[in-house]
């Protein structure tokens, strides 16, 4: 009896699904194994153009990889089936969500879009949560919750729910939040639905995966012949860790090079601190030194110095011992930041700083305080980003800066008065148990005047005046 075709669908209709999880069910399509395919949507209309190409492609698109050697590689990605068009009832994702077939059901969000507050509990005060609490659907809360009401009610088999994101520990932090939300909106019956008839394993997932330009299409119609409408690129680099916990079947992704592992901790904290941390560092670094790419601010030596430093005396000895070469996996992330091919932008990278700082690099702050060390090289990020938002604040970033949970009024306010610096360090939203150290604030106070020097002095005199000490 042939096997029942289950369907995988994801929420997300971005670069990142479509070069990262969509290449790894391909590729076990590709070797024969066609038990599985994905459906595709999003909770909002910013991705209807795509959606819409992208469905008249028969969900078929072009990937493009590209190595820090300049290797390209083009491959048509075959395992998006079926495209669920948006509407604001989410009509289409809620009858797949119903159908028993789907048994993997997948989002990427920012770690902004969790709603979290530094406790890790979700902040019911949020506009948006105050609105899916009233029947909307703005986040991945509110449209799980219709979609699940729909699956429950409708007899429905479980489920796996599965991040594909930045956020640390971002499985059961996700559920932990989506139980919250469902408590808060009194729904008692979907609240025991969800707790017994899904599961939410942690993940890892990595590649860089800039936004789309118009060149890629053309490089992709000249290499295949193909005019695509909706390419995408990535680097050559990609990793997927799972924790093995699915409730209701999976497809085979060990055998395409997923690692299936008991616990994904040690690959989660490796990739948040030295990956995603030294990836802001970089893209707020080139920012404000006149930057536009990743590689560029890269390959200018004192930024790739901060990085550098920056994991080698706060991050390794903060995560030692650990399964992985921290070191090697250090030098392969400066080595991908640096691909020149890849064009991939500061603005994208800087975006979201505000969730990015206690979730990517807070922890090591607090953790070398703890082993008797002060963090100086840990400063140097949060301190670049204070004075990025200072030239935020007056109009001098070169681009629109886009952060998911600012209140523009607020920073505004404070920002390039006297005591903005201070106002800043005692956020315990962004510094945790830090915002009440005036250790603490006298490191950051120091470490924001030599970058401030720096950024205003000639490259020839980087290195030896005016980074913090020890940074270089």
């Amino acid at each position: 009896m042939p096997q029942q075709h289950s369907v995988w669908m994801h929420i997300g209709a971005g670069s990142f699904h479509r070069a990262h999880q969509a290449w790894y069910l391909h590729r076990l399509i590709a070797q024969g194994d066609d038990s599985w395919s994905i459906a595709l949507g999003n909770i909002r209309n910013d991705a209807n153009e795509l959606l819409e190409k992208l469905a008249a492609q028969h969900g078929e698109y072009t990937l493009e990889t590209v190595s820090p050697e300049g290797e390209r590689h083009y491959e048509k990605i075959t395992s998006i089936k079926k495209i669920l068009p948006w509407d604001e009832n989410l009509s289409a994702l809620i009858v797949q969500g119903c159908q028993p077939q789907t048994r993997v059901l997948s989002f990427t969000v920012t770690e902004g879009g969790y709603y979290l507050t530094p406790q890790h509990e979700l902040d019911l005060q949020q506009a948006d949560i105050q609105a899916d609490l009233a029947g909307a659907s703005r986040t991945i809360y509110g449209a799980l919750s219709l979609i699940l009401r729909a699956r429950s009610q409708n007899e429905g088999e479980p489920i796996t729910l599965l991040n594909c994101d930045n956020l640390r520990h971002n499985g059961e932090r996700f559920r932990h939040g989506f139980l919250s939300f469902l408590q808060a909106k009194g729904d008692n019956a979907l609240y025991e639905w969800v707790k017994t008839q899904t599961v939410s394993p942690n993940t890892m997932v990595d590649r860089i995966t800039p936004r789309p330009t118009a060149d890629i299409a053309e490089r992709v119609k000249q290499h295949t012949g193909w005019d695509d409408q909706v390419p995408v690129m990535g680097e050559s680099f990609i990793q997927w860790v799972i924790e093995d916990d699915f409730i209701n079947g999976r497809p085979k992704l060990e055998q395409v090079g997923v690692e299936m592992v008991s616990s994904v901790l040690p690959w989660e904290e490796a990739k948040i601190r030295i990956l995603n941390a030294s990836h802001s560092c970089i893209a707020w670094a080139g920012t404000l030194t006149g930057l536009n790419y990743i590689d560029e601010s890269t390959h200018k030596e004192p930024i790739r110095q901060m990085a550098w430093n920056y994991v080698t005396q706060d991050v390794i000895p903060a995560l030692s011992p650990s399964p992985l070469d921290l070191a090697a996996y250090r030098d392969v992330v400066l080595e991908r930041f640096g691909n020149p091919y890849i064009k991939d932008t500061n603005q994208r990278v800087a975006a979201d700083g505000l969730s990015k700082i206690p979730g990517f690099i807070t922890p090591t702050l607090i953790e070398r305080y703890a082993q008797g060390d002060i963090p100086v090289a840990t400063a140097v990020l949060p301190a670049l980003f204070f004075v990025f938002l200072r030239y935020w604040a007056e109009k001098k970033i070169p681009y629109e800066y886009q952060d998911g949970v600012m209140n523009q009024l607020h920073y505004q306010s404070f920002l390039n008065h006297e005591g903005d610096l201070a106002t800043f360090v005692a956020d315990k939203t962004l510094f945790g148990e830090l915002a009440l150290s005036t250790d603490f604030y006298q490191l950051m106070q120091q470490t924001v005047a030599n970058i401030e020097a720096w950024i205003t002095t000639p490259d020839s005199n980087l290195r030896q005046n005016n980074l913090p000490k020890n940074c270089l």
